[in-house]
């Protein structure tokens, strides 16, 4: 299957084949490093040799030459903010890259996106993460937690955090209940027992620990709920 070898490629030669001074190099001098020209050329031998077939080498070259005009884009474009999105946006546009020459090649079939089983599996996944959130939000809107400035235990938190982890969470249950894996659900909730409510219990505030029990109830409650009605 051509889409899996290019794949197969497209990891060894971004990832593992490429060392973080080849990318520091990169990031400094742009198109004058040699080691973006390397990298290309690696990529396009890669590409060749899994495929394995002299017919395809236009293929290989294709592979070699969007890799450059992706690559040198995001150098040329990307600021130290914008570093972590230029990283997805980099790795969608390879991924694109291949996916349309596989479907040139006829191996996806746009039938696919009639399964209705699959639509109602990717809607349901797509519910779970920030519609649900915002739906927790609203309805503990009602209630204030205790301000974390008077808490007695370590506060500091990465940004949206609690957001991520939940929609996280969710997936997790979700594909749990999904491949009748249960116990999978039960392990998430005392893992997460064990880490957070820890904390709580040392800040000794009980709004506050009602506040996120409720919150991470409606969490496991609503993908529980989800999961079993696509079930």
């Amino acid at each position: 299957m051509i889409f899996t070898k290019l794949i197969l490629a497209h990891v060894l030669g971004d990832f593992i084949l490429q060392p973080n001074s080849w990318v520091a190099d990169k990031e400094n001098r742009k198109l004058k490093s040699k080691y973006l020209y390397f990298h290309v050329l690696i990529h396009t031998v890669l590409s060749f040799v899994f495929l394995w077939d002299v017919q395809l080498w236009w293929v290989a070259v294709l592979v070699g030459v969007s890799h450059f005009i992706i690559d040198a884009s995001k150098l040329i474009f990307q600021t130290i903010k914008t570093k972590r999105n230029w990283f997805f946006i980099d790795q969608m546009l390879h991924i694109t890259v291949i996916a349309a020459v596989s479907f040139y090649f006829k191996e996806f079939d746009i039938e696919v996106l009639k399964n209705e089983n699959l639509l109602k599996i990717i809607a349901a996944a797509l519910f779970l993460t920030s519609p649900v959130s915002i739906i927790i939000k609203i309805l503990l809107s009602s209630w204030t937690p205790v301000s974390i400035e008077h808490s007695k235990i370590q506060t500091e938190s990465l940004t949206s955090a609690g957001k991520y982890i939940g929609i996280l969470e969710r997936l997790l249950v979700f594909t749990f209940i999904l491949v009748n894996h249960w116990e999978g659900v039960g392990f998430m909730i005392a893992a997460k027992s064990l880490f957070r409510f820890s904390d709580l219990a040392q800040a000794k505030q009980r709004k506050l620990t009602e506040y996120v029990l409720i919150g991470t109830l409606l969490s496991f409650g609503m993908a529980v709920l989800i999961g079993i009605l696509i079930k």
